[in-house]
């Protein structure tokens, strides 16, 4: 029988490793970091690339297998770019979803409907070991707004609004990962991906 390859996913969030796993075309079985009791790298990076491959990095050389990091975030013109790279910690360490969200309505809070333009963005890192076998990123574009409609999606989903009049969280999940930011760069590192695991057999890696 053929061993079948596991791919980490650099994340202790379940609403991204569950999009990874509808985005990712092949037969693998996805961990995260939570599953194998792995620390959190410590995002000190000044772009959502440098945060990815840092979390990436991590993860393959505590785990010895590929893994897929992405970091990704909410960019508010009208707050000249924020929350960006701090997205998740916008409210503060510890802060939850509901928190973040809060916390951007009270600052847009008299910020005209025509001035609330924002866009999502990702950045998706491939690793094995100390290598970074590819690097892919990916915008939706859309505003926020006043208040919080849908019940998909997690994070800033639920305000912020596509072009169509939906929110994020108003979309399937089907039909979210085939817009999102997050599945326009994990499009990107497919190709390098798919060809790195033709490469090498799974008995090559070290496993769980």
């Amino acid at each position: 029988m053929t061993q079948r390859r596991t791919i980490v996913i650099s994340t202790t969030n379940r609403g991204k490793a569950a999009e990874f796993a509808d985005l990712l075309p092949f037969d693998v079985e996805l961990v995260t970091i939570a599953d194998l009791g792995i620390i959190p790298a410590e995002e000190t990076g000044t772009t959502f690339e440098e945060n990815a491959t840092i979390k990436a990095l991590s993860a393959a050389r505590a785990s010895g297998l590929v893994t897929i990091a992405d970091d990704s975030g909410l960019c508010v013109d009208a707050l000249d770019g924020e929350p960006g790279i701090h997205s998740a910690r916008y409210a503060g360490s510890g802060a939850t979803d509901a928190d973040n969200r809060r916390k951007l309505l009270t600052a847009l809070a008299t910020t005209p409907d025509n001035a609330r333009s924002a866009h999502f963005r990702a950045a998706v890192v491939v690793a094995y070991d100390n290598n970074v076998i590819a690097t892919g990123e990916g915008r939706t574009f859309g505003s926020i707004t006043r208040e919080e409609r849908g019940e998909h999606g997690f994070g800033y989903d639920p305000v912020f609004l596509l072009p169509d009049g939906r929110t994020m969280a108003e979309l399937p999940p089907m039909m979210k990962n085939r817009i999102s930011h997050r599945a326009k760069a994990t499009q990107s590192i497919i190709p390098a991906l798919a060809d790195w695991l033709d490469r090498h057999d799974p008995a090559d890696v070290r496993s769980l």
